[in-house]
């Protein structure tokens, strides 16, 4: 058992998501950075989909009440284990009766805290991931509290995983300015050509109105092309008659503005669409701060499965150093 001390600032349950529920307006949730989160769960032993704790820019207090093997990995936090700080991206063996403690998130939004056996909260529609929006799964839910009291899975030989460390060429870094791969979608047509040259062309700033549902993008300029809306969808020349949105549609809401929808994604609306964004760079967009810059790169889809294979490739050469 887990006993919250401090909730943080936003501490949420997540696994890798909650999926075959989207048709019926229920969005996967799940880790903002699965990259980070995958690699938690591998350090301590658990499988990939385990739920573990993710922060958002400040940290909990979490005191534990039984022995067991932490890791924490994801943007840059300074996790202390009572008073003495550990080292992100390694297993940490923990005592009854240890408290861990974080700084900030530094150059990054998302850590996570993996603990060896699973934060064992109920599923929910087959997912222990925390869906704000609709206050279901993770604990209760919502976020995390003061007094609140996390069970833990059981697993064996847990303290065979002490000193597992991801190699420091194998761990990401969070840029403040980086590309986004995106796959042109069908209705870029609403762009004018001046219109998709500037949507392609300029560095795009994150604004401060961003969180889990999407992330929005300002300091741009993209003119619509010259035509009504359809019959029923509105006035603004970005309004379509509603559809479905991916998660990682990029919206057009205006001319001075993109969106990109993430885990916690409404599933459907009225706004252009022009395209979505490759899955590994959403981990990417999830971790950037505030002012951070970007710039929106089409790929095709054969490019768009070879960053994938890159990805994948990352990944398990981690969980190989990880079983050496």
């Amino acid at each position: 058992m887990i006993h919250v001390l401090e909730g943080g600032l936003l501490t949420t349950v997540q696994d890798a998501g909650r999926f075959g529920y989207y048709s019926q307006g229920v969005a996967p949730a799940g880790a903002a950075d699965p990259f980070s989160f995958t690699v938690a769960n591998w350090l301590v032993g658990n499988e990939a989909n385990a739920a573990a704790l993710e922060v958002m820019l400040r940290g909990p207090r979490l005191a534990f009440e039984e022995e067991t093997v932490i890791a924490v990995t994801g943007a840059p936090c300074r996790p202390h284990l009572n008073t003495e700080e550990i080292p992100m991206w390694e297993a940490i063996a923990v005592r009854k009766g240890d408290v861990l403690s974080f700084k900030h998130t530094r150059g990054g939004v998302h850590a996570y805290i993996a603990v060896a056996g699973q934060i064992e909260v109920p599923p929910d529609l087959d997912s222990r991931s925390t869906y704000l929006a609709s206050r279901i799964g993770g604990f209760g839910g919502r976020a995390l509290r003061n007094g609140d009291r996390l069970p833990v899975g059981s697993l064996p030989s847990i303290l065979n995983r002490r000193g597992k460390a991801v190699p420091e060429s194998l761990r990401p870094v969070f840029a403040p300015s980086f590309d986004i791969h995106f796959i042109m979608g069908i209705r870029s047509d609403k762009l004018s050509d001046e219109g998709l040259k500037q949507f392609l062309n300029t560095e795009w700033r994150i604004s401060t109105e961003s969180n889990r549902t999407g992330y929005r993008f300002k300091d741009g300029r993209i003119p619509f092309a010259p035509g009504d809306p359809p019959f029923g969808a509105g006035n603004n020349p970005s309004n379509v008659v509603d559809y479905i949105y991916p998660v990682g549609s990029i919206l057009i809401p205006n001319e001075q503005e993109i969106i990109v929808l993430l885990n916690d994604t409404p599933t459907g609306g009225g706004y252009v669409s022009v395209g979505t964004v490759i899955r590994q760079d959403l981990g990417r967009i999830a971790q950037s701060m505030p002012n951070a810059t970007v710039r929106f790169v089409a790929v095709t889809l054969e490019q768009a499965l070879e960053l994938r294979k890159q990805y994948r490739h990352t990944l398990l050469q981690i969980k190989d150093s990880l079983l050496s």
